[in-house]
């Protein structure tokens, strides 16, 4: 199903191209977020919501599925998504170059969950709960991530 390239092929597509993924805001019972400090560039150690891309010829529902499980520790058929929207995200640097720009379009989609445990920390290495009013005030949570509640579908 994924078609991996080598490093110096991706380095290209990375530099001429956008890439897509997926990212979850997650909301406990509290109506808390869930995020999870970046342990890789782009946004290296600022809180973000938990994602990640959609592989050349994996279908939506099966990233969705692969990035809840290896994210969140959890089943996709037991969620309830929303969809949020449509948003792109600019860096200065990418997880491959520092020299290299990244561009995402991103997939937003909300999740309530009741219970959040062993969650993993390849990607992130560790995680808060923030209320809406401290997720916007926090100068360690990414802009990006605010963006998902200015102007949006979120009910927070």
């Amino acid at each position: 199903m994924n078609s991996f390239l080598p490093s110096k092929q991706f380095k290209d597509v990375l530099e001429y191209t956008p890439l897509v993924s997926i990212d979850f805001i997650v909301k406990n019972k509290d109506g808390k977020i869930l995020l999870g400090r970046r342990v890789n560039k782009p946004a290296k150690d600022f809180f973000f919501t938990v994602g990640g891309r959609i592989y050349k010829n994996e279908k939506i529902v099966d990233a969705k599925t692969r990035i809840i499980k290896d994210e969140l520790n959890l089943d996709f058929k037991d969620l309830n998504l929303k969809f949020i929207g449509i948003y792109e995200h600019f860096y200065e640097d990418s997880f491959i170059d520092d020299n290299i720009s990244t561009h995402y379009v991103n997939f937003a989609y909300e999740i309530n969950i009741s219970y959040i445990q062993d969650l993993p920390k390849d990607q992130h290495n560790d995680y808060i709960l923030l209320s809406l009013d401290e997720l916007l005030n926090s100068n360690v949570v990414h802009e990006y991530v605010k963006d998902y509640f200015i102007n949006s579908n979120c009910n927070i």
